[in-house]
């Protein structure tokens, strides 16, 4: 299956990471047979994909879907979009501009297909979550340890508790010291960072709520989440998936940030007040 094909199946590719050795024949199945499979019965695409019905009825589910035909219904949805959503490599000659324009369209489609994959109904659950919590932590390495700041800094002015930490020491810390009157926050582009997982797990044997954000539906931290929030980038030659992926978790923690301030929208414009007049102060001296 070439990668290339894959970027037009963003549910399949947010999964593909977490699928079995069978389910992921399914799925390569699928995006290279997309017309046969959409005429296919249960039966059909278990004999083509090399596989059973029980498999498949398993990969459907770990896709959200009740069943195959419900997957036929979205596999239709993406195939009506994807003539839009040509994939943009970078090759080795490209220009400046060939370059920038190709960076940007990738961010555009990328966070197309994130619209895709997000639950609206998980983004509300964890706005609630958050306007509840005692105290907010916001966890990630890497490329996520930028995400994880950004996200602090603007929950800080709705005047909510949360910091965010980065170092594995501090992380596990803090979960340690929870109570189930706190959220974590946990942004991760694979959701298999093993030092990641044992805060959050520390996390939730004290009784805290976990929210993450991260590019793999069926990964480990998933697994771990209270409320997953799914989104990333598209992989080009001399850029990482993960560093595309910044930018999309960038834009759910944006998002969530906007659903938080709307249920708080006079405490919200208090407190833009208030940072305004210090930062006049700042730039009279």
């Amino acid at each position: 299956m070439e990668e290339t094909k894959l970027q037009l199946f963003p549910v399949l590719r947010s999964a593909y990471g977490g699928l079995t050795k069978s389910e992921r024949r399914i799925a390569d199945y699928i995006v290279d047979h997309t017309d046969e499979v959409m005429e296919q019965t249960v039966s059909d695409l278990a004999v083509h994909a090399q596989s059973s019905e029980i498999t498949i009825s398993r990969f459907c589910k770990k896709l959200g879907c009740s069943g195959l035909k419900e997957l036929k219904l979205m596999l239709a949805a993406e195939l009506s979009a994807a003539p839009q959503k040509a994939f943009h490599d970078i090759q080795t000659g490209d220009s400046g501009r060939d370059v920038a324009a190709k960076v940007f369209a990738n961010i555009a489609e990328g966070l197309q297909d994130t619209l895709s994959l997000l639950d609206y109904g998980a983004l509300d659950a964890a706005a609630r979550l958050l306007l509840k919590a005692r105290r907010i932590y916001v966890f990630g390495f890497g490329n996520s340890a930028t995400v994880c700041m950004d996200m602090a800094t603007r929950f800080l002015r709705l005047g909510l508790a949360i910091r965010e930490y980065a170092d594995s020491h501090m992380q596990v810390t803090a979960a340690a010291l929870m109570t189930a009157d706190d959220v974590v926050i946990a942004v991760s582009h694979s959701g298999a960072s093993k030092e990641l997982l044992q805060s959050v797990q520390a996390a939730r044997e004290n009784g805290a709520k976990v929210i993450v954000i991260t590019s793999h539906g069926q990964s480990p931290l998933a697994a771990l989440a209270d409320i997953c929030l799914c989104g990333m980038g598209r992989e080009v030659q001399y850029t990482s998936e993960a560093g595309a992926s910044r930018l999309i978790h960038m834009a759910i923690g944006d998002v969530l940030y906007t659903r938080v301030a709307m249920q708080e929208k006079a405490v919200f414009q208090d407190n833009m007040e208030k940072m305004r007049r210090e930062i006049v102060k700042k730039r009279q001296h």
